[in-house]
């Protein structure tokens, strides 16, 4: 007597179930498939073949970038100097400067941010730290989503129907400052929500645990860890605010104003609005081609400046936590 597969006793002389060992045959024969050389020198030159292309994308924009930069170096260096960054704009704009043009960019970018960064933090702390997931809750992030992709022309008409028009704020930095913040507001939300989400659970679960409150929770452990992320929302949006010309050339910009802004209602020039004038709207388009360059130059350089003291702060903020 012997024993089957079942643990029970069988007569002797009767036939071996060999189900078993076939089924283990198969699976061998299955791995021995799956690990085969040739099946992974195909995922080897797959896998290859997919970071080569990763490569190249990664390649094709550093070039673009360095190419465009370059290029305005080469034609818009000679035009940069003290006079042209101290200077208001003379003789149709042919000489003088862009200082007006640079303050009332800064202006406008940080009115920008004034206004999005605490109403974007703000709604982000709702959507993921209070808001019941449903049908309404992915509504909203819809509507943040598309609201992100809407042309900035379209932010543009809308502030001077609202803020210009109907809240007579007239042309005027206030006026660009808010239409500039919606703009940049669902960019600000996206970046503070997924900033939220990384924030461990455990880090909640914790506070929670020693008795504090849930606001004090998202105050005091949650937001401290969550900063951080949140101001590369803020990067993006300077960037974005200070480089958009038809969100305010209905909102705030001038063609020409010799005067510094000495307050908030006051409309300001912009660089990417001047771009634009000396580009396509000056009297000698031919002879102010270098100021176009050099002003186009200056603006990189500024949203570069901004960006580098936001990313400064945040790597000091993160050796903090």
């Amino acid at each position: 007597m012997d024993y089957s597969q079942t643990g029970t006793r069988r007569p002797a002389g009767a036939p071996t179930s060999t189900g078993g060992i076939r089924r283990s045959n198969r699976k061998n024969e299955d791995c021995e498939g799956a690990w085969s050389p040739v099946s992974t020198r195909k995922r080897h030159w797959t896998q290859s073949g997919v970071f080569g292309l990763f490569r190249v994308a990664a390649l094709i924009n550093g070039f673009a970038l360095l190419f465009i930069v370059g290029f305005l170096l080469l034609n818009g260096w000679k035009a940069i100097n003290w006079t042209f960054l101290s200077q208001a704009p003379m003789d149709s704009m042919t000489r003088g400067g862009i200082l007006p043009c640079i303050i009332g960019t800064v202006l406008l970018s940080f009115g920008a941010m004034v206004v999005a960064f605490p109403w974007g933090v703000a709604s982000a702390i709702y959507l993921h730290e209070y808001a019941k997931p449903g049908p309404a809750l992915r509504v909203i992030r819809l509507g943040i989503n598309n609201l992100a992709g809407v042309p900035s022309v379209v932010f543009g008409l809308f502030g001077l129907a609202f803020f210009v028009t109907w809240c007579k704020l007239g042309v005027s930095v206030l006026s660009g400052a808010l239409t500039l913040g919606a703009l940049v507001l669902p960019v600000i939300i996206g970046t503070a929500e997924e900033a939220l989400r990384s924030v461990p659970a455990t880090y909640r679960e914790a506070s929670l645990a020693l008795g504090a409150t849930k606001w004090q929770t998202i105050y005091r452990v949650v937001l401290p860890a969550a900063f951080p992320g949140m101001l590369t929302g803020s990067i993006l949006g300077i960037s974005r605010a200070a480089g958009e010309t038809a969100a305010i050339m209905f909102t705030a910009a001038v063609f020409f104003t010799p005067h510094l802004p000495s307050s908030l209602f006051d409309p300001v020039m912009a660089l990417p609005y001047h771009i634009y004038v000396l580009a396509t709207a000056g009297t000698q388009i031919e002879a102010t081609r270098p100021l176009q360059y050099g002003t186009s130059l200056v603006l990189i350089g500024l949203v570069l400046g901004m960006n580098l003291i936001a990313i400064f702060y945040r790597a000091r903020l993160q050796r903090q936590a």
